[in-house]
């Protein structure tokens, strides 16, 4: 079906069926030069190889496609473990504020943040959330994620919060970029209600409505998240939550230690959590735990940079053997539909090296959505998605900040060029 020629560096990140990388594995990601890769008709990976020898295994074969990616470089598509990206009403006037110097949770408590979003989502229709969220995945798309984890959380009351998970099944089904669909109902506490009240109505309300449409094919919903958080759910309702959603057999995958040290890290270590996001304010024991219980971290480096926080101790959780991953929070806060971007931020802001952030980028974004055995790495039987960028080593896609645009030459998605961008075929940056 598809393929792709003598491409100066194809970059498998990993050969050997590894599910994901800890530091000493991202070290030596693997990088074929002169290489060919072969997608099949199903879509899947069917050869990756030096390209007179994958010519000579093919030479019968006729192909839909065959593009020459002399001087080009062939990576994984890109993963994005962690967005939000359905939502009405941007928060312009917010970034404004902050930059006066209001922290998140002053306007978060004057009502604006999430509630500013709540109030705009409750109040759109199905039809105009499906529209901005398909123009937001086409920007992702463009900027080589190939895989996104996407979640509901704007809606804080079950109507609103199926509403968005319809959304996000609508674009799962209709469009080509993968999801992994996340239930995040415990993103804020809702006006009126306390935090006991809220988590009571996830638990007796939310989650078997959720778990009867998941059984009749209506919603698929992979993931649960919680905002574990002070003043939002603390560390009991949180585990109260994420165990309801954990026994109608969700992945756990939740916010923690963000703002505050909650030991949200070892609750997850202790719950089996899948994957953790933020954890600014990990603790040395929490570090520890995840590295044992192999639960993924999810650091953002979006986020610490636009609100101003201390960044992700990525150098500590990489040397303790933790499981790195990378997600661009993509939401009205931090406004970045770039996983290239945010590999840039985490090299110079949290002092990963390039192929660390490579990893966490492909390889362990996947793991950390319970993917890994069938995207983040190029190898034979995963499915066909790549990015062909126009350069001739893979570290420019990383080095350019900001530069993606006219670097990515193609987006493949199960072997089906689902974007090209005709800015390259100027010349070789």
């Amino acid at each position: 079906r598809l393929l792709l020629e003598n491409a100066q560096q194809l970059v498998l990140v990993c050969g050997r069926g590894e599910r994901y990388l800890r530091r000493d594995g991202a070290a030596a990601i693997a990088v074929l030069r002169g290489a060919s890769l072969v997608v099949g008709l199903d879509g899947c990976i069917k050869a990756v190889g030096q390209a007179d020898v994958i010519r000579n295994q093919f030479s019968g074969a006729t192909f839909e496609r065959i593009i020459d990616c002399s001087g080009k470089c062939v990576l994984p598509g890109l993963v994005d473990a962690h967005t939000h990206p359905v939502w009405a009403g941007d928060r312009v006037h917010e970034f404004a504020m902050k930059l006066a110097g209001a922290s998140y949770m002053e306007i978060h408590q004057a009502g604006g943040g999430i509630h500013f979003t709540v109030e705009h989502t409750r109040k759109a229709t199905e039809e105009e959330l499906f529209g901005t969220f398909k123009h937001r995945l086409d920007r992702m798309l463009r900027a080589g994620s190939t895989l996104v984890e996407c979640k509901s959380g704007y809606g804080l009351n079950l109507e609103t919060e199926l509403k968005m998970l319809r959304v996000i099944e609508r674009a799962k089904k209709s469009m080509d970029i993968g999801i992994s669909s996340t239930y995040c109902g415990a993103h804020s506490v809702p006006k009126g209600k306390t935090a006991t009240e809220a988590t009571d109505d996830i638990i007796n309300n939310h989650l078997p409505k959720l778990k009867e449409l998941r059984l009749s094919g209506e919603i698929d919903v992979n993931n649960i998240d919680v905002f574990c958080e002070k003043g939002v759910f603390d560390l009991e309702s949180t585990r109260r939550i994420l165990q309801a959603g954990k026994d109608i057999g969700l992945q756990i995958n939740f916010h923690g230690d963000e703002l505050h040290p909650m030991k949200s890290a070892e609750l997850g270590a202790e719950l089996g959590a899948r994957a953790i996001s933020h954890l600014e304010e990990v603790s040395d024991e929490g570090i520890t735990a995840m590295a044992r219980a192999k639960c993924a971290a999810v650091l953002l480096p979006t986020t610490a940079y636009m609100l101003r926080l201390k960044q992700p101790q990525a150098r500590k959780m990489l040397e303790e053997g933790v499981i790195v991953a990378l997600g661009s929070d993509f939401n009205p806060n931090a406004y970045c539909f770039s996983m290239p971007m945010v590999m840039h931020l985490a090299c110079v802001n949290m002092k990963m090296s390039m192929n660390e952030a490579l990893a966490a980028a492909t390889i362990n974004a996947a793991y950390a959505l319970g993917k890994s055995d069938t995207h983040g790495s190029l190898e034979v039987g995963k499915q066909g998605d790549l990015v062909v960028i126009n350069s001739s080593r893979w570290e420019h896609l990383i080095y350019q900040f900001g530069g993606h645009e006219a670097l990515i030459n193609y987006v493949i998605v199960k072997g089906k060029v689902v974007y090209q961008n005709e800015r390259c075929e100027m010349s070789s940056y």
